[in-house]
């Protein structure tokens, strides 16, 4: 091997793969399956909190409107 040197100082490069090369494109199919499936799993459990607090507001609203109508036929009645 004759010549200038070069070749004889051409380095090889290895290098060990990143960890998002040594997984390959499976895995991040099946992260964003996973990552999908967790965010449709929080919003529907977003959505029922959301539901059961309305319902829980529009019965303490129930109860006071109730109070309240009561409160007004004694006051009615006292007046009379």
């Amino acid at each position: 091997m004759s010549g200038d040197g070069d070749s004889e100082q051409r380095e090889h490069t290895h290098r060990a793969p990143t960890p998002d090369e040594h997984r390959g494109p499976t895995m991040y199919g099946y992260e964003y399956d996973l990552a999908t499936t967790r965010l449709t799993e929080l919003r529907a459990e977003a959505d029922t909190a959301g539901r059961v607090r309305r319902l829980r507001a529009a019965r303490r609203w129930a109860r006071r409107a109730e109070y309240a109508s009561r409160r007004a036929a004694r006051a009615s009645a006292a007046v009379r």
